[in-house]
C-alpha cells in the first residue's frame, strides 16, 4: 500500500480507498464465515460486499474510470478493471453460500478481488492526480455523488 504520492488525501480517492476496506472486511468475513459453518454470516457479508461494491463500482465506472479512460494508455489499463467488476458481480448476483464449491469460487474471488484493488490503489489512483484537472475531478466527484444519493465525501 502506498503512501507516498499524496492521493489517499484526495477526499474522493480516500472513500474509494475506505470503500475497498469495507468491502474487503465483509469479504474476508464471509471467508471465515465459511470455515466456521455459519453459512447465515456468510450469507449477510456476501450481500453486504454486494451492496457496497454496487455503488463503489457505479461511481468509480461513471466518474474516474470515465474521465481516466479518455486517454488511450488509461482505457487500456480499465476495460480489464471493469471487466472484473462485472466478473464478481455476476458471482455474488449467483452464488449458494451453502454449495463448497460456490464457497471455493468465493474464495477465489476474495484474493482475485485483493490484486484487484491493489491495481487501482497502486496504479490508478496515484496516476489520476497527474492526469486529472480540476474539471475533471469535479465530474469524477458527480459520479460518486450520483453513485451515493444522500451520502457526503468523509471529512477530515
Amino acid at each position: 500500500m502506498c503512501h507516498y504520492c499524496g492521493c489517499r488525501h484526495i477526499p474522493l480517492i480516500r472513500d474509494y480507498i475506505a470503500e475497498h476496506e469495507r468491502v474487503m472486511d465483509f469479504a474476508e468475513d464471509a471467508v471465515r464465515a465459511f470455515e466456521q459453518s455459519d453459512l447465515e454470516k456468510a450469507r449477510r457479508c456476501v450481500q453486504e460486499m454486494a451492496a457496497g461494491l454496487d455503488s463503489h463500482w457505479l461511481g468509480e465506472e461513471n466518474g474516474l474510470f470515465e474521465v481516466m479512460r479518455r486517454e488511450e494508455l488509461f482505457a487500456d489499463y480499465i476495460a480489464p478493471l471493469v471487466e472484473e467488476h462485472r466478473e464478481l458481480a455476476a458471482l455474488l448476483a449467483t452464488v449458494d453460500v451453502g454449495d463448497h464449491d460456490d464457497q471455493e469460487r468465493i474464495r477465489v474471488a476474495v484474493a482475485e478481488l485483493r490484486e484487484h484493488i491493489s491495481k487501482e490503489e497502486d496504479g490508478l489512483f496515484p496516476a489520476s492526480l497527474t492526469a486529472m484537472s480540476g474539471r475533471d475531478w469535479d465530474e469524477a466527484m458527480a459520479a460518486w455523488h450520483e453513485a451515493h444519493p444522500g451520502v457526503e465525501l468523509m471529512s477530515d
